[in-house]
């Protein structure tokens, strides 16, 4: 019989399945230069000339880049999961771990580690290199609301991460989620979302990124808004863990 691996070893592979994984290891840095590069650009290009050019609320168009960053962060968590339906790679995987929850368990730890790592890393850049380029108009990162709203934007990333990885645990392809949660945020949820009133506040960016604004949204103030992705995400990861433990590998 085959020695149990400790979790630390667990997590160690799941470690090296990410940074062997080119696309996948490539997506999680696209997290950090998406949010931070569009950000400085779009503040070079707009900060001194377009007030109000990336929104009305000045600490949310502080994070404008993170309307790109998460699309990285989906990619991420949906990339990652995905290399397991490939190849026999799921079966490989639970040869040395036959626990299924531990496995399932080491790899949302792993990723959402990683996430918030990286998230925080571009939440802080994000906003420094932003504001760099706004002038008189730029925000300290004293000022009320600014360090909340980097945290934030950590947080935000990683449960977006988290969401996308159990959605594709859940339906076995990457490319399936990424073709269905793109759109989602990227457009159904601008469309729905546009009234900050009903089931607009719900959607999870809309409700995610209210840490990063100046006053509340709809009901949702600034801490209770991510609690709505944070459903989102452990909805999906619970969907993964029952599809991981019931379906043959």
């Amino acid at each position: 019989m085959s020695a149990v691996l400790p979790t630390t070893a667990v997590l160690h592979s799941e470690w090296g399945k990410i940074r062997s994984l080119r696309g996948t290891f490539w997506s999680l840095i696209s997290v950090l230069v998406a949010t931070v590069g569009i950000q400085a650009l779009t503040a070079a290009a707009l900060g001194e000339t377009d007030e109000g050019g990336m929104g009305v609320d000045p600490l949310l168009a502080a994070f404008y880049g993170l309307n790109f960053g998460q699309m990285a962060a989906i990619a991420f968590g949906a990339t990652a999961f995905s290399a397991e339906f490939h190849n026999g790679a799921l079966r490989t995987s639970l040869t040395a771990v036959p626990d299924r929850t531990r496995f399932h368990l080491s790899k949302i730890a792993m990723l959402g580690a990683l996430a918030l790592v990286v998230g925080q890393f571009a939440g802080l850049l994000t906003f420094t290199a932003g504001q760099a380029f706004m002038g008189e108009r730029a925000l300290a990162l004293g000022d009320p609301g600014t360090v909340r709203a980097v945290v934030g934007c950590g947080l935000y990333l990683t449960l977006m991460t988290l969401f996308a990885a159990g959605l594709t645990a859940v339906l076995r392809s990457g490319v399936a989620v990424l073709s269905m949660l793109i759109p989602f945020v990227v457009m159904v949820s601008f469309v729905v979302g546009s009234a900050a009133s009903g089931v607009g506040q719900f959607m999870p960016d809309r409700a995610g990124q209210a840490m990063m604004r100046s006053q509340s949204y709809g009901d949702l103030g600034p801490w209770a808004g991510p609690g709505v992705p944070a459903l989102w995400a452990a909805i999906a990861v619970l969907g993964g863990w029952t599809a991981v433990r019931r379906r043959d590998a």
